[in-house]
């Protein structure tokens, strides 16, 4: 780290915004869908043309209670909406409609860190908000403007400015995402734009009683790309600060290709919205009950899934980190124990054969092809020695391909079997040790490195029918004839 960093305090906070998986926009029955031609799915609310009055999407509201429950919020049984004033060509009605005095849910928390070391960061506020349209920018000096996605329900979560590192801005986001996923409440696809990101940083003395001016960049949409920027503003800022200069708060958009922030816009704070109460719509009262009822049908979160998977499965705890990031791959490992009864084998071949597959064709759990008691009897044949772990990779290769057969009968009837008659792998090192007569006496001589040349040799011969265990130990105890 450049020794003059050390001399200042770097303070984080971030807002988070992500669209939720409803049907329909926030205000109107237009689809909420990704990827439909440009402004086909819109209508006169959603460009607020004469007479169009909107109305609330109830599921919204339903999703930001469970949110709320999720992150230890507290939940406004009354909450209202507000007209945030501002122009831009992707926004039709000239203002954009969300929550400002008394939003959905307020002081809430998120836990991120291991056990011993867990951090608490507190949340502000959670508010439900519509989305703008989208521009798209064009060469030749123009842009078009496509208004499908102006409407759409974003809910905005803002922390606390308590964090100080890029790292810990990693673990609350994921965290954050994390949770949403397991939720259900959207699939927070970042290319997608359905999770994005704008970033408030300043640096002050750790000797001083406030915080230093914020600078705060928007629509970040990788966490990748939020640590690059809260690493380059406190580089910026410090040197600045260092230079004798004022850091001026300002609105900055991310330059992926220079890698540094840009200023969009100087000073901008809350009145300069002219935020008032939305006169369409009028305040809302949510029923204890529905929120009771909401809190009910909340899944088992992160947190207490791995807790209770580390209680009841001897798996290693690192493992059940990868598997219970995932609420879909959680399901899918416990559903394969039922099947295996073996934890720990059930959790390589998840790691090691599914999420391989899953990567390379850049799939969900959920499109895996094999259902977890098919892959569970391979598993089984693997773990009663029936055959090695290259013979159950090909009968899983072989599933995957489409074929209908039990891996039993794959087993069968493609030879996969391991023999278990040590004469059979025997011979077969006695021929390849006759067969490289030079190699053999320098591997007799002392030359140890050879074990892996006679090792790909056998093993091709063997094809499976006998684990490399069996074939080392066979070749020592040649050796030593």
């Amino acid at each position: 780290m450049n020794e003059k960093l050390k001399n200042w305090q770097l303070t984080i906070g971030l807002e988070v915004h992500i669209q939720l998986s409803t049907k329909t926009k926030m205000f109107c029955g237009c689809p909420a869908k990704y990827g439909a031609t440009p402004n086909s799915l819109i209508c006169p609310i959603c460009l607020a043309l004469p007479g169009a009055l909107p109305s609330v999407n109830k599921e919204a509201i339903n999703m930001a209670i469970k949110l709320g429950h999720a992150f230890n919020f507290n939940i406004n049984k009354a909450t209202s909406f507000s007209r945030k004033n501002y122009y831009y060509p992707d926004l039709p009605k000239g203002y954009q409609i969300t929550q400002f005095e008394d939003p959905i849910c307020v002081n809430g928390y998120i836990e991120v860190g291991e056990e011993e070391n867990k951090k608490r960061i507190n949340i502000t506020r959670a508010h439900l908000e519509e989305d703008s349209g989208k521009l798209i920018h064009h060469s030749d000096n123009y842009s078009f403007v496509d208004l499908n996605r102006a409407g759409s329900p974003l809910i905005e979560i803002v922390s606390e400015p308590e964090l100080h590192s890029a790292e810990d801005a990693k673990l609350y986001l994921e965290k954050l995402k994390q949770t949403v996923k397991y939720i259900g409440i959207s699939d927070c696809d970042m290319e997608k734009g359905n999770l994005r990101v704008d970033l408030n940083v300043s640096i002050n003395k750790s000797t001083d009683s406030k915080l230093g001016t914020r600078r705060e960049v928007k629509n970040l949409n990788s966490f990748k790309t939020v640590q690059k920027a809260i690493n380059y503003e406190l580089k910026a800022q410090s040197e600045l600060l260092e230079d004798g200069q004022k850091v001026e708060q300002c609105t900055l958009t991310w330059d992926d290709k220079n890698n540094k922030t840009k200023i969009l816009r100087k000073k901008e704070d809350a009145h300069d919205y002219r935020y008032f109460p939305e006169p369409d719509l009028p305040p809302l009262k949510l029923l204890q009950e529905n929120i009771d009822k909401i809190k009910d049908s909340l899944p088992e979160l992160p947190d207490k899934r791995l807790s209770r998977f580390i209680k009841i499965f001897k798996v290693k705890r690192n493992d059940l980190q990868i598997i219970t990031a995932d609420k879909n791959l959680a399901d899918y490992f416990e559903k394969l124990v039922k099947v295996t009864k073996h934890p720990q084998h059930s959790a390589n071949w998840i790691l090691m054969e599914v999420l391989r597959y899953l990567k390379e064709h850049n799939l969900s759990i959920k499109d895996f092809p094999i259902s977890c008691n098919v892959i569970g009897e391979v598993i089984k044949l693997h773990v009663d020695k029936n055959i090695t772990y290259l013979n159950a990779q090909k009968i899983l290769s072989i599933l995957i391909s489409g074929d209908k057969r039990s891996p039993e009968n794959i087993m069968k009837e493609e030879n996969l079997i391991i023999v278990n008659d040590d004469s059979f792998v025997i011979n077969i090192i006695e021929t390849i040790f006759n067969e490289n007569d030079l190699e053999f006496n320098r591997l007799k001589n002392g030359e140890l490195q050879l074990i892996g040349f006679f090792m790909g040799k056998i093993m091709k011969e063997v094809k499976g029918k006998s684990d490399p265990q069996t074939i080392k130990k066979l070749i020592d105890n040649h050796l030593r004839k």
